[in-house]
């Protein structure tokens, strides 16, 4: 199964936009394979504007973020894959999500998770229908 990031940050991206708002990635600068400016690298990581009015020919593939921008008057094609995105949010209230540093897919047949821990969440909501119900009478 491919991962659900890239859709979750198209989506996140449009929702931030939508409401007006300044959409802000929080990028791993660490990684290989990528294209940011540097000099804006603090403690491994760096925060990216990628608003309509900041960036131009924005790109939210499937595998790598890509755009052009300037960082101090100076044009540079950026990009990286979208593994390295941290987190992505409204620069206005912070709202937005966090991503998990290693995406953990849960499949079908997967052994590391057995079905009675998916069940567990379904067995406690009929365990409190019941006690729900034990204070009910039946009125003739």
């Amino acid at each position: 199964m491919t991962s659900n990031r890239p859709y979750l940050l198209r989506a996140l991206y449009d929702w931030i936009c939508d409401n007006h708002l300044t959409p802000y990635l929080l990028v791993d600068a660490t990684g290989d394979d990528l294209n940011i400016p540097h000099e804006f690298v603090e403690d491994g990581k760096i925060v990216l504007n990628i608003s309509p009015s900041a960036v131009r020919d924005l790109d939210l593939s499937n595998d790598y973020i890509n755009f052009k921008a300037r960082f101090s008057g100076k044009s540079m094609n950026v990009y990286f894959p979208n593994e390295s995105v941290q987190a992505i949010y409204a620069k206005e209230n912070g709202r937005g999500m966090i991503f998990p540093e290693e995406d953990e897919e849960i499949t079908a047949g997967d052994d590391s998770v057995s079905n009675t821990e998916l069940e567990k969440p379904v067995e406690k909501k009929e365990e409190k229908k019941k006690k729900d119900r034990s204070h009910l009478k039946v009125i003739k």
